[in-house]
């Protein structure tokens, strides 16, 4: 009888795992930190470290640019079309706002257009009012891509109402996320589908050993475009714990916006980029495009906004840098408000040298999350910066989920992404940066409400080594919560 030499073809399968996870490691190259972390995890444990790798190592999606489904030969006739229609004035700014806004542009991003309206939103009744009336008056396309819709009163509501909007001949396009909204599925969306409107999951999931990491890839938006002339974003889900009518006193606080004119038209690629990738049939002709891009129609002393989006896709993380930059040019107030504190280094250290600068850095996050482990990693920081001197409030109950940024008088930003490291280089992610006074101020106020609202961050007292122990587990996995 053979003697099979298990030990032996253990020892060596191992060693060949070892090397090739690691040459695997160092062609991605990571920052030499986290390239150590990883081979150490590989060497002291292959099979566990293997799987954490494949579901959330990968970094980048590497996905064919898809430009809303138009032929290589037509893409240079879109591309004319827009610019010929863009507004030509462009917005008049200051020295930090010429260089807040450079860094996006550079950042491919495009500059800042005019809005012709803004409108702000810091409950979920109000925004979903306005999107509902934003759908009775679309005439010829609803499109709306989430991270979150539910099956429940405000998910089946708006469905209907799409139902609706396609019975009356409006084109009618859903791109929900296969992670973000896994109970809304063929039976949910029937009706819509019978109707004639087009549903799409964006990056299904796949269990295959080539594409399990793409459970790391989402569209974490919340947009909606009706006529290529409204627009919504911001950090409303479409779900029943953003509206209080729905929810009570549970509602969760959340911050939203609806932009009018010029900087629809990004958003409006923006989808189109994400729909085509998923699948989703679509074709721009030259008789179709000013239907899906009208002509830009902001005037000089609108509201000046730039548009800015980040994804898997994008090495340069503009949404990062573009918060780096705002934190680096403050000169008296970084007012940030996010449910997910869990800044990278970077980050966390340009908002301690803001404060040491003088800068009144303040950072409010809600007392309990939504995701217990995200919850213990990101109070770790908030006691860390707290220690720096940085003012922390804790809001809640309810669970505060507005994203938002106020420099100075220089710039407000409401968006979908939270200050964590799977919003700027792992999720699909947008926002809008507003330059115009009027908007900071409004946003400035909201934030004091809220922090009314709120408690100042105390050093607790010390926690049982067992908590504290979860805590420091939990801050380890801070790169992909």
């Amino acid at each position: 009888m053979i003697e099979i030499p298990w030990f032996q073809i253990f020892v060596v399968s191992y060693v060949i795992w070892v090397v090739l996870a690691c040459i695997s490691l160092l062609m991605s190259r990571r920052s030499p930190h986290a390239t150590l972390a990883w081979i150490f995890a590989f060497i002291a444990l292959p099979v566990v470290s293997g799987i954490y790798y494949m579901v959330f190592g990968p970094r980048r999606l590497q996905r064919r640019k898809r430009r809303y489904g138009v032929a290589r030969a037509q893409a240079g006739t879109v591309s004319q079309y827009l610019r010929g229609t863009a507004c030509e004035d462009r917005p008049e700014l200051s020295e930090d706002q010429f260089g807040l806004a450079s860094v996006g542009r550079r950042l491919g991003q495009g500059p800042p257009t005019y809005a012709t309206a803004v409108d702000l939103y810091d409950d979920g009744d109000s925004k979903m009012r306005a999107l509902e009336a934003a759908i009775l008056a679309a005439q010829h396309h609803i499109h709306i891509e989430y991270y979150i819709w539910e099956p429940d009163k405000v998910g089946t509501h708006f469905r209907d109402l799409l139902v609706d909007a396609v019975k009356r001949s409006v084109e009618v396009r859903v791109l929900y996320d296969a992670v973000g909204s896994p109970h809304v599925g063929r039976s949910f969306w029937q009706p819509l589908l019978d109707a004639g409107g087009e549903v799409r999951a964006f990056n299904a999931l796949s269990f295959s050993f080539a594409s399990i990491h793409f459970a790391n890839f989402r569209t974490h938006r919340k947009i909606a475009i009706c006529d290529g002339a409204v627009s919504f974003l911001g950090g409303m889900n479409m779900h029943d714990p953003a509206s209080a009518t729905r929810s009570g006193k549970d509602a969760w606080r959340d911050q939203h916006v609806k932009i009018e004119g010029e900087p629809v038209r990004k958003l409006q690629r923006l989808f189109l980029e994400n729909w085509t990738y998923s699948g989703g049939n679509f074709r721009l002709t030259n008789k179709t495009i000013p239907l899906y891009f009208p002509t830009a129609r902001g005037v000089r002393g609108s509201i000046t906004v730039q548009i800015l989006a980040s994804g898997p896709d994008d090495d340069t993380a503009p949404l990062h840098a573009f918060f780096l930059a705002s934190l680096s040019t403050a000169r008296r107030r970084a007012w940030i408000e996010t449910p997910y504190l869990i800044p990278d280094e970077p980050l966390e250290t340009a908002m301690r040298v803001a404060d040491l600068r003088g800068v009144d850095v303040q950072v409010i996050v809600p007392r309990e999350g939504d995701s217990k482990i995200v919850t213990m990693a990101s109070h770790t920081y908030c006691e860390s910066l707290h220690k720096a001197g940085i003012k922390v409030f804790q809001y809640g109950p309810p669970m505060l989920h507005a994203k938002t940024m106020v420099v100075d008088d220089t710039v407000a930003v409401v968006g979908t992404a939270n200050l964590d490291n799977r919003s700027f280089r792992l999720n699909f992610e947008v926002a809008a940066a507003f330059y115009d006074k009027g908007v900071i101020h409004r946003l400035a106020e909201r934030f004091e409400a809220d922090r009314a609202q709120s408690k100042a961050l105390t050093m607790r007292k010390r926690n049982p080594r067992a908590t504290q122990l979860l805590e420091s587990i939990a801050r380890l996995t801070s790169p992909v919560l």
